[in-house]
């Protein structure tokens, strides 16, 4: 999105000018299931289908991607009467059992400062979850983790024209990118992603690393659970929650990965630690 910034560039001693600038967008995006609203969140408007089911698989409102029939942009519009492609329905298949009940709690506290009882928490991902991330096998090099953030930063694209956008990449354990979306919001960059990964069929995503270019929320480690991604990495530090969770799931939780260093905070005999 085109805008013009004024840059002071010396506070003492003020020189002032005036240049364009690019800005991350952000519009509201309405989830729908059969027509019923169930979610709306802020996100940067691309692979909304994507979000859309990346969300449904995390929160475990639908049990797996199979139940995902078709995902069409309602024609909502703005008031100038153009469409806003703000809207996403979608269609389940038929006999599909609905549970909103994890996202309605969830609505109850989106913002980490809010507090959440943790063991509880904890205990209704571990038994919602369809996947054992637990007896995943994968091995990983410590030196292929720790340059997985730098593969992710080189894929920003976005973030180099705006420098206000979240990333989540999908590895392979040898190291091999297979995707990257970008959001203004980290869970909607994870939820993109798992959502590619469901319509590609790769659902459960044993042997993989999710690798986020922000801190590792409680968030976001349990929508790697719900993904049954086993490694998820981060460039900055984990919650005290996030760190419970990958210990009682059995996840393998890496944090502060900066080359050549790198903290293993839960799982660290798979990097042979």
């Amino acid at each position: 999105m085109p805008s013009t910034r004024v840059v002071v560039e010396d506070p003492g001693s003020p020189v002032v000018s005036s240049r364009p600038d690019t800005l991350a967008v952000e519009e509201p995006l309405e989830i729908r299931v059969g027509g019923d609203s169930i979610y709306v969140t802020m996100r940067t408007p691309g692979d909304d289908f994507d979000l859309a089911i990346g969300y449904l698989l995390t929160e475990g409102v639908v049990p797996g991607a199979d139940a995902v029939h078709h995902a069409m942009h309602c024609l909502d519009e703005d008031e100038t009467g153009s469409p806003t492609f703000n809207v996403v329905d979608i269609t389940l298949a038929p006999g599909t059992v609905v549970d909103t009940s994890r996202s309605e709690r969830a609505g109850s506290y989106t913002s980490s400062a809010c507090g959440v009882c943790g063991k509880t928490s904890i205990d209704a991902i571990t038994t919602k979850s369809r996947y054992a991330v637990t007896d995943d096998p994968v091995r990983l090099s410590p030196d292929v983790v720790a340059g997985l953030p730098d593969a992710l930063r080189a894929q920003q694209k976005v973030f180099d024209r705006t420098g206000g956008l979240h990333a989540a990449g999908l590895f392979t354990a040898d190291g091999e990118l297979l995707a990257v979306r970008e959001d203004v919001g980290r869970h909607n960059a994870v939820d993109k992603v798992v959502g590619w990964a469901g319509r590609e069929g790769l659902l459960p995503l044993a042997g993989h690393v999710l690798v986020v270019s922000g801190r590792a929320s409680f968030e976001l480690t349990q929508k790697a659970v719900m993904a049954g991604i086993p490694v998820l990495a981060s460039v900055s530090a984990p919650s005290s929650l996030a760190v419970d969770l990958a210990q009682e799931s059995g996840m393998t939780l890496v944090g502060f990965v900066r080359p050549p260093r790198l903290t293993v905070y839960a799982g660290g005999h798979r990097l042979g630690l």
